[in-house]
Parts: C-alpha cells; structure tokens; sequence
C-alpha cells in the first residue's frame, strides 16, 4: 500500500511540476552561473524527481495499452 501511493505521489508530482522545474530551470541556467552547490543539487534533484514520474507513470500506461 506505502509503494502505490509512494508511485502515485510521484507520478503525479511529475506531471504537474514539470513544465515549471524545466521552464524555469532553463531559464535559470541561462542567467545564473551556478556557483553554490545546493542550488545545482536543489535543480538535479528536482529533475529527477520529474524523470522518474515520468517513467513510472510510462510503464503504467505501456501495461494498461498491451
């Protein structure tokens, strides 16, 4: 039961979080030079978080569309 909800939680954090991370990430990058580490782990982490939602949330549709 903590597993689905811990999948679902991230599924859905990916889907509503990832235009704003990766939107306002890029622009971020195009204006700042990281020179703090907490931010360039802040912004990996963030990234992988929505990397990871995303690819549960594929395996579930690719078994739910076979």
């Amino acid at each position: 039961m903590k597993f689905k909800f811990l999948r679902y939680s991230l599924s859905w954090i990916s889907q509503n979080l990832a235009v704003p991370f990766w939107v306002v990430g890029h622009v971020h990058l195009t204006l700042n030079v990281y020179k703090d580490i907490y931010e360039i782990l802040a912004s990996f982490g963030m990234n992988i978080l929505v990397a990871v939602g995303f690819y549960l949330d594929w395996k579930t549709y690719k078994n739910e569309n076979e």
